[in-house]
């Protein structure tokens, strides 16, 4: 048998944690429509203009979503998809948006370059 005490700290121990990305109701992605597209800043140590729109779920819910890459065409009543893991370093972010579904482009100009002081790009595409 265990005390009062003892037993709010077994509680403690096995209560379920909190899910930040709770606005998608146990689902691993949700189909939402753009109602405002928006700029934000990180917290403290952090200095950036970060992307993000508000979204309206299909469970009327409107949670703020983080857009990841460089650019986007996202405007109002644009369709997005989203899932979880949003960036830790903005307050209120917990989902971000999934490039290349409905209205959200993937990114066709994805820099990759090799360092500035090694061979130049012909040598490598004569070989």
């Amino acid at each position: 048998m265990f005390t009062y005490s003892q037993k709010n700290r077994m509680i403690e121990v096995f209560r379920k944690q909190k899910s930040w990305s709770r606005v998608l109701t146990r689902c691993p992605q949700k189909r939402g429509q753009v109602v405002r597209v928006r700029i934000t800043t990180p917290r403290k140590p952090n200095s950036a203009r970060r992307k993000t729109v508000k979204v309206k779920i299909t469970n009327k819910k409107t949670p703020i979503v983080y857009i990841r890459g460089s650019g986007h065409t996202l405007k109002r009543f644009s369709t997005v998809l989203i899932m979880g893991q949003g960036p830790k370093d903005l307050p209120g972010v917990y989902s971000r948006c999934i490039r290349g579904k409905f209205d959200f482009l993937p990114l066709y100009t994805k820099r990759r370059r090799r360092s500035i002081y090694g061979l130049k790009k012909s040598v490598f595409d004569n070989q």
